[in-house]
C-alpha cells in the first residue's frame, strides 16, 4: 500500500464530494447553465480518477515504480484538469482554459503508465 497516495485519493475523493454539493445547491442555482455543466464535468472527471487512485494506492506494490508514477501523474492530472474547469465556471478568465488540455496530457500518461506498470508487473513473474 501506498500511504501518501492513498490519503491523495482520500483528500481528492472528500474535495470532489464536497464541489459536488456546492455544485448541485450553489452554483445550479446562482450560476449560468453552462457553469454548472462544466461543474459536473469536472467533478465526475474527479471522482472517477480518484478511484483510479485509490485503487492504485491499494493494491499495487509500493515498491513498484510504475505503480507509483501512475498514481502521481493521475493525481496531478486530476487537480489541473478538474481545478482549470471549476476556476472557468467561477467565472475566470478563458486564457487560463490553456491548462486543460495540459491536465488532460496527464491524465492521458497516468493511464498509459498504469498500462506500463499491468506490463511489468506481468513480465516480472
Amino acid at each position: 500500500m501506498n500511504r501518501a497516495l492513498g490519503m491523495t485519493a482520500a483528500a481528492l475523493g472528500a474535495s470532489a464530494l464536497m464541489l459536488g454539493a456546492y455544485g448541485t445547491h450553489g452554483l445550479r442555482e446562482h450560476g449560468s447553465p453552462e457553469a454548472f455543466a462544466i461543474w459536473q464535468i469536472a467533478v465526475e472527471y474527479q471522482f472517477w480518477h480518484t478511484l483510479a487512485i485509490l485503487s492504485i494506492a491499494g493494491f499495487a506494490p509500493r515498491i513498484e515504480r510504475w505503480w507509483t508514477r501512475s498514481g502521481w501523474t493521475l493525481a496531478s492530472g486530476s487537480m489541473i484538469f478538474c481545478g482549470t474547469l471549476y476556476a472557468l465556471a467561477l467565472g475566470a478568465p478563458a486564457a487560463i482554459g490553456i491548462l486543460a488540455p495540459l491536465g488532460a496530457l496527464l491524465l492521458l500518461a497516468g493511464w498509459v503508465l498504469a498500462g506500463v506498470a499491468f506490463w511489468c508487473s506481468a513480465s516480472s513473474k
